[in-house]
């Protein structure tokens, strides 16, 4: 099937990488084995910033003539547009591509900006409450949509990619509300129960993997006693459980967006946006 636009480029898919959570990887080889099944690139590698195979190894090892490096990162941030474009030799968002004796190299925008993420998004939402919908599925018309994210103060850019994807969703009227909250910045992930206006929320993490922040931060942060956090965790079982009471609300907890299938589409998306396909 190599016969299209893109079969003299090779794919990188660029992760975050942690030596601290098994699962954080494992987004980046479902969505990399996923586009080496469909054989539009002559080669699909994963790579990662902080773990093996490490990004740069990775590029030293390709030789086709055009390799695109989209980095699976949720936000314009700190480390996809200032720590990893720098120390690869780019300059984020002036200056994408190089030229090395081999290869042409493409540094493509991170995929949680696109505008293509609310439908990743809505699809998690959906998902939730089809799986559980115990004691019956809520009517989108009596649930209040979150998107929670980390938050930093270290690049102004890393709340706008949700702040986006809200006025986007709120934009389409599907819920009579949709709200950002954040664990380090304001609106704080505990504030959702007073912001939302109905009895049902539906929280979708805006994270790329269910590492510690989505599994173990996030339900604390919902008032999950920590303990009992830790326990299901160390016995294998969901830290949240679908829906839970608090306060007065039921709250449905997503899966974060990084193994949603639709994110294969995004990956093209970014790369066919570079402009040189």
């Amino acid at each position: 099937m190599q016969n299209g636009r893109f079969a003299d480029a090779a794919l990188v898919i660029l992760g975050h990488g942690t030596t601290l959570n098994d699962e954080s990887a494992a987004p980046v080889f479902q969505q990399a084995a996923e586009l080496r099944r469909r054989g539009i690139f002559t080669m699909v590698r994963e790579a990662f910033w902080k773990q093996e195979p490490h990004i740069k190894t990775v590029l030293a090892e390709i030789t086709a003539p055009r390799v695109f490096i989209v980095p699976f990162f949720i936000s314009e941030g700190y480390f996809s547009t200032e720590v990893i474009p720098t120390g690869l030799g780019f300059r984020f968002p002036d200056n994408l591509s190089l030229v090395t004796p081999r290869s042409s190299l493409f540094y493509c925008r991170p995929i949680g900006s696109h505008d293509l993420m609310t439908k990743v998004i809505l699809a998690r939402a959906d998902e939730v409450v089809q799986k559980y919908p115990f004691p019956r599925a809520p009517k989108k018309s009596d649930t209040t949509l979150f998107i929670a994210g980390h938050g930093t103060g270290k690049n102004a850019n890393s709340r706008k990619a949700i702040e986006r994807q809200v006025e986007l969703i709120r934009a389409l009227a599907i819920y009579p509300e949709t709200h950002a909250i954040f664990m380090e910045e304001s609106p704080r992930i505990a504030d959702c129960y007073q912001i939302a206006p109905t009895r049902n929320l539906v929280v979708v993490p805006f994270f790329i993997s269910d590492g510690l922040h989505a599994v173990e931060d996030i339900p604390v942060l919902l008032g999950e006693p920590e303990r009992v956090v830790k326990e299901r965790l160390a016995s294998g079982q969901p830290t949240w459980r679908n829906p839970t009471e608090r306060n007065g609300k039921f709250v449905w907890y997503a899966a974060s967006v990084g193994t949603e299938p639709l994110l294969a589409e995004v990956i093209l998306e970014r790369v066919k946006e570079s402009g040189r396909s």
